[in-house]
């Protein structure tokens, strides 16, 4: 993994936005999907990419996303945004809670992060698809956990949103609890083995890493992006245009890394690595992919020393070992067991021994 360096963040010019954009009337059918799904929102941030179906809450009132747009201002036009109802609740993050599930429909078009239920299971799209079959391609739809039925509460995850939050009070909206429950899904094993003592631990753990790799889930992107990361030996090679330095919370590097993170979950991310920093459920995914699937440096996966009794130290191992372990870096190591320290109380468990590789 890499070591993080200051970033410049961008802005967008909503002034310029406005002057651009074309007003246009919903449709009956939108409103009538609109009046038909539960209310799941986040607050608007300008800058933050959202896609058709996001609905977010700005100034007092609720907006549905009519088109995908990088940010636009809700109130500049109704080709982006569009004014919702929100009556009876929210806060889960755009439409991807169990609560806005419905049944599927064969041609209705769906849009990333909708629900369904098929045959009895839940299937969340991974993109936007003309309805084609849930069970057909893991690169349109997923398998999707509606355990406890979604939304804020974090479910059956031992880490509560308001702890996670409390965890990470300055991140980059961009890293949303909701993104890592959908994440989850895919790794039923996480934060879900040997009882809840480990199981928060584990959590503590993974979180903990992630905190250290990303400042505290503030980067999405290693700010130094000079270095080569393509190691051309590889069959597949490096396909033109694409780089691979760290992206997302546990700052995947290389081209060997994404092209196996990506056929794990199911997306071509050796040819689209800029997608872990464009959605927040493959990001949580990538992290979660190396966390629970590879050991790197080290002998055993994350996932395992916190299963398995090894303790912390070897997770460290795994992930940053060849450059930090073994004396060569202790401030960075300190780092991430003070981090661990943290999270652990307040999950309200004892870190466990060897902590310190």
């Amino acid at each position: 993994m890499t070591l993080l360096r200051k970033r410049i963040l961008a802005s967008i010019a909503a002034g310029v936005m406005a002057a651009t954009m074309a007003v246009i009337a919903p449709t009956a059918s939108s409103q009538a999907e609109v009046s038909a799904q539960a209310c799941t929102f986040t607050n608007w941030v300008q800058g933050q990419w959202y896609t058709t179906g996001s609905i977010v809450k700005f100034e007092n009132s609720y907006y549905i996303a009519e088109h995908d747009n990088p940010g636009y201002s809700p109130t500049v036009s109704t080709w982006y945004w569009e004014p919702t109802s929100c009556d009876g609740g929210g806060g889960g993050g755009g439409g991807g809670t169990c609560a806005s599930a419905t049944d599927w429909v064969a041609g209705r078009a769906y849009v990333t992060g909708n629900i369904v239920r098929y045959n009895g299971s839940y299937y969340i799209a991974e993109h936007d698809n003309p309805g084609y079959d849930p069970t057909i391609s893991t690169w349109f739809w997923e398998p999707h956990s509606c355990d406890g039925g979604g939304g804020g509460g974090g479910g059956s995850f031992v880490v509560s949103e308001a702890q996670f939050n409390q965890m990470f009070p300055r991140r980059d909206s961009f890293y949303t609890y909701s993104g890592l429950l959908e994440a989850m899904s895919a790794f039923p094993a996480f934060a879900k083995t040997g009882g809840d003592t480990v199981s928060r631990q584990e959590a503590a753990a993974f979180l903990a890493n992630v905190s250290h790799e990303t400042g505290g889930l503030v980067y999405k992107e290693e700010i130094d992006q000079s270095g080569d990361y393509c190691d051309e030996t590889r069959p597949y090679g490096c396909p033109a245009g694409n780089r691979y330095f760290g992206r997302g919370p546990i700052q995947l590097s290389w081209n060997f890394n994404y092209k196996a993170a990506g056929d794990y979950i199911g997306m071509d991310l050796l040819r689209f690595p800029d997608e872990v920093a464009r959605q927040a459920p493959i990001a949580w995914k990538t992290g979660l992919w190396y966390w629970n699937t590879q050991s790197g440096p080290g002998s055993m996966t994350g996932h395992a020393a916190m299963t398995n009794g090894s303790g912390f130290g070897h997770s460290i191992r795994s992930i940053n070992g060849s450059l930090e372990c073994d004396g060569r870096n202790p401030a960075q190591v300190q780092s991430r067991v003070s981090k661990y320290q943290e999270f652990a109380g307040i999950l309200g468990v004892p870190t466990g021994a060897n902590l310190y590789c």
